[in-house]
């Protein structure tokens, strides 16, 4: 039975965390997880650290040894934990140092630290007592949270092979691969991240989500990141902080929310000589492509011309996937996931344009102006547009007559000097709307803001109406 420990124990991965870095090869002495990865066999394991260092480490140890492992992010408070915990039937709960406080009815609590032989204040967590038996006994399955963009999370389930089969095990002869990602490794954009490096032998640099995002570039760029990836609003956060240039990547992937023509040409220009990529998946159906010709959308030859295991379909002005990477099923009270055999509906609506197919937003978050539809990301699609705009978010607002108006709040790459310009630059940008969209789509109302917030899965964050 393969497992991941397996897979990378000969390989030469190391992470990189703002906490320290930590070799693969650190665990051989001894397990991060006190008291011992032996006590965790066959069980339901939540992990639930605040740092991604311990679970980066945790999840090389435990596949294969627990039946179950549930990755949870910091964000969820105690309340939506214990009913994750519920939902999974989880008996155990892996937390670090941060988030130990974190102890939930009837399950039991271990404590992960760092490698042997690195300094660290957890460091006593360590068992090197007795001898490890890694052995793989369980085919365990991995759950994960969806973003919840629309809704509440689902908790869905996959294994092993259908996180990690089409990944290449070997990087390029000659070449070292530095992976990193804005996206937390408990997210599925950020385990693939995470899978990629392991499987590979590659380095990685984690993030922190309470990390500013020139730290984070500082020490990606110390570490000669190569790969990096994250959402458009990342990028759009990170070229906000003038601080781009601290690294110098060959590759640069966008993926999570819709990548318009106007942040891909911003990264090219921070970027000239990257391969520039955006990327479509989601939790349950996996990765669907990637596109990488500098252009938003996709040709529409992939869905026209499906090519290996994935299959594409426009239903209803839908995405649908089919793929063999598909998970199993959700845990819960979520409806249940198709057959592999079975196409998966995305909720992505998409739109056919001489042969490219453009997304147009979740349909999920329609905004209905009066018994018309407007998609948000295709109003701040126009405003970001505009050289002076950094992003943009569209929501609604309640009104007595239409049900509701179109609000937007809108970062600029440099605020105004005076009320004057600030007043004339939001009528400028209210006119470019009212040129390229359909009336009941021009913001009512728009809004200069110094930021805007994002949420845990690096995506913006979208109030209901």
């Amino acid at each position: 039975m393969n497992c991941l420990w397996e897979t990378c124990a000969a390989a030469g991965s190391v992470f990189h965390a703002p906490s320290g870095s930590v070799a693969v090869r650190d665990l051989a002495a001894g397990s991060v997880i006190s008291p011992g990865i032996e006590a965790l066999r066959g069980r339901c394991v939540l992990l639930a650290t605040y740092d991604q260092l311990p679970t980066a480490l945790s999840l090389l140890e435990l596949d294969g040894v627990a039946r179950r492992l549930v990755l949870c992010t910091p964000d969820l408070d105690d309340d939506r934990l214990a009913a994750v915990a519920a939902a999974a039937q989880a008996d155990a709960i892996v937390v670090d140092a941060i988030t130990r406080q974190r102890r939930l009815p009837d399950i039991e609590l271990f404590i992960a630290g760092t490698a042997p032989g690195v300094a660290a204040p957890a460091r006593e967590a360590l068992d090197r007592a007795q001898p490890l038996d890694r052995r793989a006994t369980h085919a365990t399955e991995w759950i994960l949270l969806t973003s919840g963009t629309t809704g509440q999370p689902k908790l869905v389930v996959h294994s092993f092979p259908s996180l990690a089969g089409a990944l290449p095990r070997q990087p390029a002869p000659g070449r070292r691969l530095v992976w990193s990602t804005f996206y937390d490794i408990r997210r599925y954009g950020g385990l693939q991240i995470y899978l990629r490096a392991v499987v590979s032998g590659a380095a990685m640099v984690l993030s922190n989500a309470a990390e500013p995002v020139h730290d984070f570039l500082s020490r990606a760029g110390s570490a000669g990141v190569t790969h990096i990836s994250g959402t458009p609003s990342h990028w759009r956060r990170a070229l906000m902080s003038g601080d781009t240039g601290l690294i110098d990547p060959e590759y640069v992937r966008l993926s999570g929310e819709v990548a318009d023509q106007t942040v891909l040409d911003s990264l090219r220009t921070a970027y000239p000589k990257a391969r520039i990529s955006h990327a479509f998946a989601s939790t349950e159906a996996g990765v669907a492509f990637d596109v990488d010709d500098g252009l938003a959308g996709f040709p529409a030859k992939f869905v026209d011309e499906p090519n290996g295991s994935i299959e594409l379909k426009v239903q209803d002005g839908t995405l649908w996937i089919r793929s063999a990477r598909t998970a199993t099923q959700y845990l819960g009270a979520a409806p249940a996931l198709p057959g592999a055999d079975r196409y998966i509906d995305t909720g992505d609506m998409v739109e056919l344009q001489g042969g490219r197919y453009h997304f147009r937003g979740r349909r999920g978050g329609i905004i209905n102006v009066g018994g018309l539809k407007v998609y948000p990301e295709e109003v701040e699609s126009v405003l970001n547009a505009d050289p002076r705009v950094r992003m943009s978010l569209v929501k609604s607002k309640r009104n007595p007559i239409t049900g509701a108006v179109i609000v937007a709040e809108v970062v600029l790459k440099e605020a105004p000097t005076d009320d004057g310009a600030a007043n004339l630059l939001k009528e400028e940008l209210l006119e470019a709307c009212r040129k390229h969209l359909a009336k009941h789509k021009v913001p009512a109302l728009l809004r200069l803001v110094p930021s805007l917030e994002l949420s845990a899965a690096g995506k913006l964050v979208r109030p209901n109406a």
